[in-house]
């Protein structure tokens, strides 16, 4: 896999530099030890445990920031061995959505800069803020510390809006400055793909030269393929024989699971023998814009006749969802927008092929035609016509499900943490020479 996330007039900086000993890593609206499929976590909570245990091993410390969401939670609790959580106090613990978060900045500023005041100067050597509410504490702390500031976008206002799922509400201005000026304070911004580094740019007016390609990881030990897909589907109590297209994710318009009952009931409508062998669970909780009606999904499963089919599944652990994953004949993902799509590539390391919209960051984690398919747009029909393939051709999931787990082993978490190391260090190297320029030492 090919990443270039220092632009070629930077890469002669990063080798003088040196490493950040301690990062202050900003995650405000949902923490790293929340369940990823409840509420608001989701990748990015993947995303950052994994990205903050990998620093680690490189001798990189991460402590990190993220809002106190109930009053007997501890101030801060170790994952992992140079790998530090806070819980910052930053309004009420709950009944707060993310759309009421951006009154609570302040507060959860102060409670930051509380934690720096209790450390001797140059405690932390760089900002690394994680969506858009993160950028916003992050800017600020950065600018106090006299750090850089390396911020991840992991979705973008006006990206979402152009790309909106009905009965989804469009992302309000206030974020959309927000993220224009976060662009403009830090001092790196890193995309999960070439494509979401063009959207900065084209977008927000981000310089070519301070945008890094990093891409995600998977966590390659406990996301594996196992031989068939028997023992899986035992666990789980699934038939032996049956096919298994499966949703894993947060229930919300914007990952669209509403398109794959629809292209399943015109799938049985087609085929209607289908339906003694069919199981589609889904597994995750609603979130987001989805919390307005959880009970849609459900709703929309009866009037398709689905009932008898479609399995509802709690979000769960990540062995568990592995297993999902493994029992699968193909995972669906039709979503309206994706910044890079950790799912997707979770299930191509269990050996498992993926049906995705071509959209974001999918056809960067999808190889169409060999480790699964991407179809473009929405519509119901098109994805009927792919997992039929699957279903007349039982030798297909496994064909493409070994060329998806090679796919996706080239996606470890110890390359994205060594290129997220360079781009600290880039950063730092940068800071540093501006000081030396201005006289300061």
């Amino acid at each position: 896999m090919s990443q270039h996330p220092i632009p070629p007039r930077l890469r002669r900086a990063v080798r003088p530099a040196r490493r950040p000993r301690r990062v202050a890593m900003l995650s405000v609206h949902t923490s790293p030890l929340h369940q990823p499929g409840t509420g608001d976590a989701g990748g990015m909570n993947v995303y950052v445990v994994e990205l903050a245990q990998r620093l680690a091993d490189l001798g990189i410390e991460v402590e990190i920031f993220t809002r106190a969401t109930a009053a007997d939670l501890p101030p801060q609790v170790e994952l992992a061995p140079g790998v530090l959580v806070r819980h910052v106090t930053a309004g009420p613990y709950g009944g707060l959505a993310k759309e009421d978060l951006p009154a609570q900045l302040c507060a959860f500023t102060h409670g930051l800069m509380r934690a720096w005041a209790g450390h001797r100067p140059g405690h932390y050597d760089l900002v690394h803020s994680h969506y858009w509410l993160s950028g916003h504490v992050g800017w600020l702390a950065a600018a106090r510390w006299k750090v850089p500031l390396v911020h991840a976008m992991h979705t973008m206002a006006k990206v979402k809006n152009a790309a909106l799922a009905d009965g989804d509400r469009p992302e309000p201005a206030a974020r959309v400055l927000g993220e224009q000026r976060i662009v403009r304070a830090a001092d790196r911004l890193i995309a999960n793909t070439a494509d979401e580094a063009r959207q900065l740019e084209r977008h927000y007016g981000a310089s070519g030269d301070l945008v890094a390609v990093v891409h995600p990881g998977v966590n390659l030990d406990r996301f594996r393929p196992e031989p068939g897909r028997a023992a899986a589907r035992e666990r789980l109590g699934l038939p032996r024989d049956a096919f298994v297209p499966l949703f894993a994710g947060r229930i919300q318009p914007l990952k669209a699971p509403d398109i794959l009952l629809r292209a399943v009931a015109e799938l049985l409508a087609a085929a209607p023998a289908l339906r003694e062998r069919i199981v589609v669970p889904v597994v995750g909780g609603p979130s987001g814009t989805g919390l307005a009606k959880p009970e849609r999904l459900h709703k929309l499963a009866a009037r398709l006749g689905l009932c008898d089919v479609v399995r509802f599944q709690p979000p769960c652990a990540q062995e568990e969802l592995a297993d999902w994953y493994r029992a699968a004949t193909t995972l669906v993902m039709p979503s309206y927008s994706e910044s890079f799509g950790l799912v997707a590539v979770e299930a191509q390391a269990c050996g498992t092929p993926v049906v995705a919209a071509s959209v974001g960051g999918l056809p960067v984690a999808v190889r169409d035609g060999v480790s699964g398919f991407l179809v473009r747009g929405h519509d119901p029909a098109d994805y009927a016509r792919v997992l039929r393939r699957f279903a007349e051709d039982p030798g297909l999931a496994d064909r493409m499900g070994a060329a998806a787990a090679r796919h996706a082993a080239s996606f470890g978490w110890g390359t994205a943490a060594q290129t997220t190391a360079e781009v600290y260090t880039a950063a730092l190297g940068e800071r540093r020479r501006l000081r030396s320029r201005h006289g300061y030492c």
